[in-house]
């Protein structure tokens, strides 16, 4: 009976298997990069809104504070966007006939809610709260950036589960005093790691232990 394969077989289907393997590999790679590229998860690029509403304006020039629009981020895991009655709170008495607010105006008059675009993109399997951080001591700044230099909003950092992973596994090193969580700019302290952020830590009763569970932000 005739061979029904040559000789050569083998060699053929063992690098068939590792040129295989290695294709696999460097397609995983090659997603991998492109899912921590800052351009695929849109970083530094300033989202279209319904509105043109600077951050730059509001809370680098007026001095608004985060909470005054965002309070919900006190005590719920999102942080909200204001009503239109809020922005007419100020808006009813200044730039009143600005052709800007004509949208908030309409919505206010009408009662509909402006549909804002969504800046901050988390995977569907991620939970974050906000109310859990801002109560313990981690600042809007830390995740948001500074956004009183931002005339439209953008990312400003890729929030990856390494990058959140960064401050669950050193929490002391970004933790802030209960004054500062809305202070844009804040200098840490040259003792933060050894001595302020610590101490911070047991002041908010941090069970640092339990930030490294995958159930925290994983649910």
């Amino acid at each position: 009976m005739s061979q029904i394969f040559s000789p050569g077989s083998n060699t053929v289907a063992k690098l068939s298997i590792l040129g295989g393997a290695l294709i696999t590999v460097l397609i995983l790679g090659f997603l991998f990069v492109r899912d921590q590229s800052p351009n695929t998860r849109a970083v530094g690029t300033a989202i279209e809104q319904p509105v043109r509403f600077s951050h730059e304006l509001h809370s680098g020039v007026v001095n608004i504070e985060c909470a005054y629009c965002h309070g919900p981020a006190e005590k719920s895991a999102y942080a909200g966007i204001p009503d239109t009655h809020t922005c007419m709170s100020c808006h009813s008495q200044i730039a009143t006939y600005s052709e800007l607010l004509e949208p908030v105006r309409t919505s206010y008059e009408t009662n509909e809610s402006l549909v804002w675009n969504k800046v901050h993109v988390l995977a569907d399997h991620v939970y974050f709260n906000h109310s859990a951080h801002v109560n313990n001591g981690y600042a809007c700044e830390t995740c948001h950036g500074q956004v009183d230099q931002m005339p439209l909003v953008w990312q400003a950092e890729h929030m990856t589960m390494g990058w959140c992973l960064e401050c669950h596994q050193q929490p002391e090193q970004f933790v802030r005093p209960d004054s500062d969580i809305y202070t844009i700019g804040y200098e840490y302290p040259e003792d933060q790691l050894d001595v302020v952020g610590p101490a911070l830590i047991d002041q908010y009763q941090t069970n640092v232990d339990g930030l490294m569970t995958c159930g925290i932000c994983h649910r």
